[in-house]
């Protein structure tokens, strides 16, 4: 038979004067490095800084993350899991993303020009 509190992990206390110190209570919270993330965008660009090894300028790849397609992102970001032997991938990156921009700006002036 389960008791009350067992899927918790928390002492069951018989006395309910008894209370648990504030330190006991914050230690058993896990405590997430994204806690001031509200919004998909800046998860995902925290998650690409972290996969590219690149913590220090998350608020770049958050910016990219808010204001690129999506789909821009995510060919550099394959582009740069099948990469081998790369000396920084974060500079890889930032090129892919760079090269599929410019495609996209020159396939958006060829329509223009035909019609």
């Amino acid at each position: 038979m389960q008791k009350i509190g067992d899927d918790l992990n928390l002492p069951l206390r018989r006395d309910s004067r008894t209370f648990q110190s504030v330190g006991n209570v914050i230690k058993k919270f896990k405590i997430k490095e994204d806690k001031y993330v509200s919004r998909e965008f800046q998860q995902y660009g925290y998650d690409l800084a972290e996969e590219l090894g690149d913590l220090k300028r998350v608020s770049l790849y958050i910016k990219l993350a808010k204001e690129t397609p999506r789909g821009f992102m995510e060919t550099a970001r394959n582009f740069i899991k099948d990469a081998y032997q790369v000396k920084s991938k974060p500079r890889l990156f930032m090129w892919k993303l760079t090269q599929l921009k410019k495609e996209s700006a020159e396939k958006k002036s060829d329509l223009k020009q035909k019609a």
